[in-house]
């Protein structure tokens, strides 16, 4: 067995959502879940099959959201995994409760934006999430400065009154 750990490949402002589902049919469910949550949602989906002829299964309603995902995806190369780029504008705090409920949804590993490498545990068969790295360490614990600026991005992106 051999750690791989695979750096996800995106522009700095594009978040994504990466998790492993079990069933070919999570293509299309994860897809009707988007569009019925948010509408007018921009995103593209990749699903790698971990069984029959092991393709990476894609669906979506942009282009350049659905090339992210199924290079990702390939890149990945996990078994019933899935991954999610959501165009500029759309995040994953509002589509991540109706998306936990999708009945062949077995896990959420990460949904951000943020610079993130996914640990793989590789065998002769295939490859298995380990985990993600989400982002960066933590530099130090939030003073009243930085307290008073997570408040104020809250309320001044419209998730707070």
């Amino acid at each position: 067995m051999q750690l791989v750990s695979v750096s996800i490949d995106k522009p700095e402002s594009i978040n994504f959502i990466f998790g492993q589902t079990h069933f070919i049919k999570s293509v299309e469910d994860i897809h009707e879940t988007l569009v019925g949550a948010v509408p007018g949602i921009r995103f593209g989906l990749a699903f790698c099959e971990a069984s029959g002829n092991c393709l990476v299964r894609c669906s979506g309603t942009d282009d350049a959201m659905l090339e992210l995902a199924s290079r990702n995806a390939l890149a990945i190369g996990a078994g019933h995994s899935f991954i999610i780029f959501l165009g500029e504008g759309f995040y994953p705090v509002n589509v991540l409760n109706s998306l936990k409920l999708v009945p062949e949804v077995c896990r959420i590993y990460c949904a951000t934006a943020n610079p993130t490498q996914v640990i793989l545990a590789e065998t002769d068969q295939g490859r298995g999430v380990l985990g993600v790295v989400d982002g960066f360490s933590p530099r130090g614990v939030e003073g009243e400065e930085d307290i008073a600026w997570r408040k104020g991005l809250l309320r001044q992106i419209g998730y707070k009154l």
